[in-house]
């Protein structure tokens, strides 16, 4: 059995940059306000017309990921691609990056497990690899949350913390099994489903038909709820609980840790994490300053920008751990 390892990382955001202060102009919102509650100065999001999508960006980081990678297109085996916001209501991205990279006939999966996307789709990508099944795995975060926001005074609480991005990986197999991915730790507790949630369109409550026949402008079905409190004290506590988890299953204690990268919900999160386990501002690396909640694609970009910095090294534990709508956590063990 062989263990995962990642060779190739690449991210992509749009040029355009929406300050808080540009969201004071259509909302009842400021800066000072957002950040004191997020730590988030500003985000991206896509322009319309400009040809950006879940499916393009994704693709834009994946070329990134593959060049760096060190591989031609056509020795990826497998694609997994995490969104919650993909080009169509079917068929997923998967299959349209596959297309548009021009790859060979390769399966394509599509994983919607919202923030915990990019570690389920990690976790997936890695036990494919593990049994020997695949040898290179091309695994996609990417997120186009702009034009789905309710970007008015009633929506504020959920639309000024998302944007837009994408960020990619390449596993491919490693014969050390004491390099690479160690474990992968997936959890979820759907009773709290509806807390962080859009409902509509679904065939479960409203369809498309109900949308149109209704035509109430006050429907709010169709934007994102989340039950920010209730959220963020689930989130501080699940974090906490998978990181751990990940720790002892390799025998390692928090001051192994030389990289923690953790979804970029709210920065708040991030230094309440911290503190619990004692971490360095260098032990740990945020970036939702500058990006904002880019759910499946926060890590991935995250990880790629720490890259670029020198903030990952040969023989570093570093740690992935995300919390998110489902309820879904998870957190990936990695020594590089």
């Amino acid at each position: 059995m062989y263990n995962s390892k990642i060779i190739g990382l690449g991210h992509y955001v749009p040029e355009n940059v929406v300050t808080n202060d540009d969201l004071s102009k259509v909302m009842d919102t400021n800066d000072a306000w957002i950040q004191e509650r997020t730590g988030i100065k500003e985000r991206r999001h896509v322009v319309k017309g400009d040809g950006d999508t879940t499916t393009t960006m994704g693709v834009k980081a994946a070329k990134i990921a593959i060049e760096r990678a060190g591989i031609d297109k056509d020795d990826i085996d497998f694609i997994v691609f995490a969104t919650l916001s993909p080009d169509y209501y079917f068929p997923g991205p998967g299959v349209l990056v596959q297309r548009d990279l021009g790859i060979k006939t390769v399966g394509a999966l599509d994983v919607r497990n919202q923030c915990s996307g990019f570690v389920y789709a990690i976790s997936i990508a890695d036990q494919y690899i593990k049994t020997g099944m695949y040898k290179n795995v091309l695994v996609i975060g990417s997120e186009l949350h702009s034009h789905g926001l309710d970007m008015t005074t009633r929506g504020r609480g959920v639309s000024v913390i998302f944007g837009d991005g994408a960020g990619a990986a390449v596993l491919t197999r490693e014969e050390d099994t004491t390099k690479g991915i160690l474990s992968t730790h997936l959890h979820s507790e759907g009773q709290h489903a509806e807390e962080l949630s859009l409902i509509a369109p679904g065939m479960g409550n409203r369809w498309v038909t109900d949308i149109i026949e209704d035509n109430d402008p006050n429907d709010e079905s169709y934007y994102p709820h989340m039950n920010g409190q209730f959220v963020f004290k689930n989130a501080v506590v699940r974090f906490s609980e998978v990181i751990v988890e990940g720790l002892e299953k390799n025998k390692l204690n928090a001051t192994d840790i030389d990289l923690l990268v953790p979804h970029q919900a709210n920065l708040r999160i991030s230094q309440f994490i911290q503190k619990k386990f004692q971490l360095s501002d260098d032990q740990v690396f945020n970036n939702i300053m500058k990006y904002g909640n880019t759910t499946a694609a926060s890590i991935p970009i995250a990880l790629t920008e720490a890259w670029e910095e020198g903030k990952v090294k040969s023989g570093d534990v570093v740690v992935l751990a995300a919390f998110g709508s489902g309820f879904t956590w998870g957190s990936v063990i990695i020594r590089w």
